[in-house]
């Protein structure tokens, strides 16, 4: 009976395979016991001090081979080195040192032994994938994708004209997941990343994985339809994820139908009271819906975020949301405030701290933030506004003004808020002749826009009466300078149109008067009254919405405006107190292992449009496209509140993500 054994005993030579040692524990039983009857035996035909000599000998060799191999269980790199010391010849050991490399982020280190593993068992699917993901982990997606395509042409292929069933390892399909995951990065490849997932599906029925990734793609491809079927679908073998119901909701809110996606988005709580993305966008969510025993239900689960992680921006910017709801400024600004000392860059806390102090008559604590913001995002065009506005009125630096306007005009050459401002400007220098050029050409863009045709006007006026002054004047000699059209966009030589009787819309100007005149002239010093972003009063309406106000105006010109400014916003706007994200893709929240935080589910997280570029990821992230008329809009202006908001990316613990990749179990230890 022992000899059909020695072979593979991997006493004489060994034999390529490794045995864990926790499946030798019972069978030492029996060896524990040979040796005791052995003792016995050698203790009646020997010495019994003999025999005891033996047994100590034999006690103290394995006490020190017991303590010397404590020393290799110190950690899982030590503890597989220490078997490669053994035996060099098993792939399975060089994956296992290479997922401790790569667990302790020493990917340089652990691709060189997943290649080992490769190159001693070429046919080994695992190694393939280890190596692949590796690939990934360092920024090399071409070897990537070559490394997966290897692993895949190792699986069971169909022959043609036959119908067989093949065995695959469940965990051999990751490594469909893992390539679909690397081409989805790239947006024109979203339908090969789609068959693959197919092909995964078509393998094994129940892979939940598969069914959650591919929603994701969908979605992607605005095939919102069929992502909710993939998810009602996964349901049926995952009915406890809550995961998939949190995609589920992300998915209904993409068709517009929040009731329920927040039905979703609760049912994913139900299964897990701390999934963070579904505990964040409900809260969003409920805070949406207007109503104040919704709110103070978001407050607490803001809170309960807040309490697990003190250092996410987001919930504090959304605290800040619910306290402006609140009409509870004071607040608001305090937890602004936090979200920007928390990320610096926060495009959207800094843009809304910012509108709220100058709302509070604070401009001047304003002007850092707004410097803060568009050193980080210098295509920011309201920030800009915003920011020469506070040059021009109250820090009284044209030259700053002028540079901030200029920048709007770079973006955006045809801004009307932008180059109207820019020929304020103008007025305020004392360069009649250009602001008129200026004017007149921003009429031409915008002949709808009444305020121009009257702010025209004035200066054409203006420069009537100056005319008929004595020449030699310092006054008439800036009015009158040379200067280049091209500056604000315009053309040299173009002839000059005066503003004609057309209705004011709240659509463009940040510039309003109290005084409809620019002029008169009073002794050597003419003031221009030519409004310049005086604020615009922000009300509150029996529905508990902010509102609006322009001064002096007719309040049929106000329910105007409301309605104008309740349509689409552009994705380059902020809706005031509103987050945005500029994440632009579409992204699920495919759980399964863990993942990096993400930006966006949208997202950038379009989380209300998120504009801080985050990732997080994520299940969706985004941008929405709600907007303000083509033209622009005020600067002061109601909160908007999209009647679908997209969320963010989630990133959470034990959850895998679009692009991250799954390794292979298969390859490691037994």
């Amino acid at each position: 009976m022992i000899l059909p054994f020695l072979p593979a005993s991997n006493l004489f030579f060994p034999v390529g395979f490794v045995i864990a040692e926790r499946v030798l524990y019972m069978p030492s039983m029996g060896f524990c016991i040979l040796v005791g009857y052995g003792f016995h035996l050698l203790s009646e035909r020997w010495s019994r001090k003999m025999t005891w000599c033996c047994l100590g000998v034999l006690l103290l060799t394995h006490s020190i081979k017991t303590y010397n191999r404590n020393a290799d269980w110190e950690s899982e790199y030590s503890i597989f080195m220490s078997g490669l010391k053994v035996n060099q010849r098993n792939a399975k050991l060089f994956n296992n040192v290479g997922h401790a490399l790569e667990s302790e982020g020493r990917f340089e280190e652990a691709l060189q032994f997943f290649h080992k593993a490769v190159s001693v068992q070429e046919d080994d699917v695992g190694a393939h994938i280890n190596v692949g993901r590796t690939y990934n982990h360092l920024k090399m997606f071409k070897e990537a994708e070559q490394a997966y395509l290897k692993a895949k042409s190792l699986l069971p292929k169909a022959k043609p004209g036959e119908s067989y069933q093949a065995r695959i390892a469940p965990n051999h399909l990751n490594v469909f997941l893992n390539l679909a995951n690397l081409i989805s990065k790239n947006a024109t490849r979203l339908e090969e990343a789609d068959l693959l997932y197919r092909q995964a599906i078509s393998m094994r029925s129940d892979y939940t994985q598969a069914y959650i990734n591919r929603g994701d793609i969908l979605i992607k491809l605005n095939r919102t339809k069929e992502a909710q079927e993939v998810y009602e679908r996964a349901l049926l073998y995952d009915s406890t994820n809550p995961d998939i119901y949190y995609n589920l909701g992300v998915v209904f809110l993409e068709q517009g139908k929040a009731s329920q996606a927040l039905a979703y988005l609760d049912k994913a709580l139900e299964f897990d009271p701390e999934h963070e993305q579904a505990l964040l966008n409900s809260a969003i969510l409920l805070q949406e819906l207007g109503r104040p025993e919704l709110r103070k239900i978001a407050r607490e689960r803001l809170l309960k975020l807040l309490a697990k992680d003190e250092t996410n921006e987001r919930v504090h910017f959304n605290l800040g949301m619910l306290a402006m709801d609140d009409r509870n400024t004071d607040e608001a600004e305090n937890w602004f405030r936090r979200a920007v000392h928390l990320k610096q860059d926060f495009r959207s806390a800094l843009f809304n701290l910012a509108l709220l102090l100058a709302d509070d008559h604070r401009p001047l604590e304003a002007a850092p933030f707004l410097n803060q913001l568009v050193k980080y995002h210098p295509d920011h065009i309201k920030g800009l506004i915003l920011l020469g506005d506070i040059y021009i009125n109250n820090i009284k630096d044209l030259d700053a003004a002028e540079n901030c306007y200029r920048r709007i005009l770079q973006l955006d050459p045809i801004n009307i808020q932008g180059l109207h401002n820019l020929c304020v400007v103008y007025v305020e220098r004392g360069k009649l002749l250009q602001a008129q050029d200026c004017l007149s050409h921003a009429h031409e863009l915008a002949p709808g826009e009444e305020y121009i045709g009257r702010h025209l006007q004035i200066v054409q006026t203006r420069i009537n009466r100056l005319r008929q002054t004595p020449d030699g004047s310092r006054e008439k000699e800036i009015a009158f300078a040379d200067y280049d059209p091209q500056e604000f966009g315009g053309t040299p030589g173009a002839p000059l149109s005066t503003g004609g009787n057309v209705e004011l819309s709240l659509g463009q100007p940040i510039v309003h008067s109290n005084s409809e005149q620019l002029a008169g002239s009073s002794g050597s010093s003419q003031q221009a009254d030519l409004l310049r972003a005086d604020s615009v009063d922000v009300q509150y309406g029996s529905d508990n919405k902010q509102k609006t106000v322009l001064p002096h105006q007719p309040l049929e010109q106000q329910q105007q405006q409301q309605q104008h400014q309740s349509g689409p916003i552009p994705a380059d706007d902020d809706p005031v107190f509103l987050e945005s994200e500029s994440t632009n893709n579409l992204q699920s929240y495919a759980a399964a292992a863990a993942a990096p935080a993400v930006d966006s589910i949208a997202h950038k997280a379009r989380q209300y449009r998120t504009e801080d570029g985050s990732s997080s990821k994520p299940l969706a992230s985004g941008t929405r496209n709600t907007n303000h008329p083509s033209d622009g809009s005020p600067l002061h202006h109601a909160p908007h509140h999209p009647s679908s908001p997209h969320l963010h990316r989630p990133a959470a613990a034990a959850a895998t993500t679009i692009g991250q990749d799954l390794d292979d179990p298969s390859s490691g230890m037994s």
